[in-house]
């Protein structure tokens, strides 16, 4: 009996030190499926989202790396028959003047029409309360827009965003604007960067490919680091295994003069065949719990030749910085590898 009973402590002790082993690492994918991932930290809460086509979807852990585990709601459901009633992508949650904000771009069922929306809930809780639905935000010119982030410098609200230059399909390019307030964009757009690089034009016009495609720059995200400002954004077709990600640095005084933002000349995140990563993109960052650990959140494909579809999954993993203040983020990591949580 006290042999069994020792084999059994050993046996509970194991048990034990492995479920504190799983608290402190994960791997990647943190779900199984979910385009464009986005979170926000607030009030010792990480709010999650991604691309639901037809809905906004919260979740809510002090843990990115346990969505599984998250609690989840369903805060907006398209109605139908609207400008607005499919094809809702890319959405972002913002706390702005102490009120939350989701921004997505939506159609009516015919992708010529997209445009950016705005829903607005008074509640310091999303998931309390109520979002609002408030209208499109456009720049005086109404273009084709997805994919917009907001995001403040220097206490003034902009946003930046991938668009068409006229209304036909062919190039989608980065945009910036000031906002007026969360719900208004204040003037013009100006344009900061469009696909011109051979990293950037997989998938395209450019390509020899049946059909033909459009010339990609999309998702891009604002970051900043120390004195340093940055613009990560997708480039290529997401249909291809190239899509990957490309780097605005800030090297001049005004953030709405074209002429202040450089682009790399190569892609600072791509796939990985020896990781069986492919078409990572369409980023988002996040910091650690304690503030010291900076971490990109991304979706990939698991196989070549999986596309834009319902196949590509959120991952997330930590970033350094060079010391010319640009970001590292290396390689995209294995499906299955163990890494370190982020820093509690």
């Amino acid at each position: 009996m006290k042999i069994r009973a020792w084999i059994l402590s050993i046996n509970l002790l194991v048990v034990g030190i492995s479920f504190v082993s799983a608290q402190k690492q994960f791997s990647n994918p943190i779900l199984s499926s979910g385009a464009d991932p986005y979170s926000t930290y607030h009030d010792g809460y990480y709010y999650y989202t991604h691309t639901m086509q037809n809905k906004l979807v919260l979740w809510k852990t002090k843990n990115l790396a346990d969505l599984k585990n998250a609690e989840r709601k369903t805060v907006w459901t398209a109605p139908k028959g609207t400008m607005y009633s499919h094809d809702i992508w890319a959405p972002e949650f913002h706390f702005i003047n102490n009120k939350w904000y989701v921004y997505f771009a939506a159609d009516d069922g015919n992708n010529d029409t997209h445009r950016m929306y705005v829903l607005e809930n008074n509640s310091e809780d999303p998931f309390k309360g109520t979002f609002e639905f408030k209208g499109k935000i456009a720049a005086e010119t109404d273009k084709w827009a997805i994919d917009g982030n907001v995001f403040s410098y220097k206490n003034q609200l902009y946003m930046i965003w991938s668009g068409w230059e006229g209304d036909v399909n062919g190039q989608q390019n980065i945009y910036i604007a000031k906002m007026k307030n969360p719900l208004e964009i204040e003037g013009d757009r100006v344009l900061i960067s469009k696909p011109t690089y051979p990293w950037e034009l997989h998938g395209s016009l450019h390509d020899d490919i049946n059909p033909p495609q459009v010339n990609v720059n999309e998702g891009p995200q604002f970051l900043e680091h120390k004195d340093r400002i940055f613009i990560v954004f997708s480039a290529s077709g997401c249909w291809t295994d190239h899509y990957s990600l490309g780097i605005l640095s800030f090297e001049g005084t005004s953030l709405l003069d074209a002429d202040s933002w450089v682009k790399s000349k190569e892609p600072i995140f791509q796939q990985s065949k020896s990781n069986q990563v492919f078409a990572p993109g369409h980023n988002s960052f996040f910091k650690s719990p304690n503030g010291e650990e900076d971490w990109i959140l991304y979706h990939d494909n698991s196989n070549p030749c999986d596309g834009c579809g319902e196949k590509r999954s959120p991952r997330m993993q930590k970033i350094s910085w060079d010391e010319n203040g640009f970001p590292v983020i290396g390689i995209p990591a294995k499906e299955g590898v163990l890494l370190d949580i982020p820093a509690e």
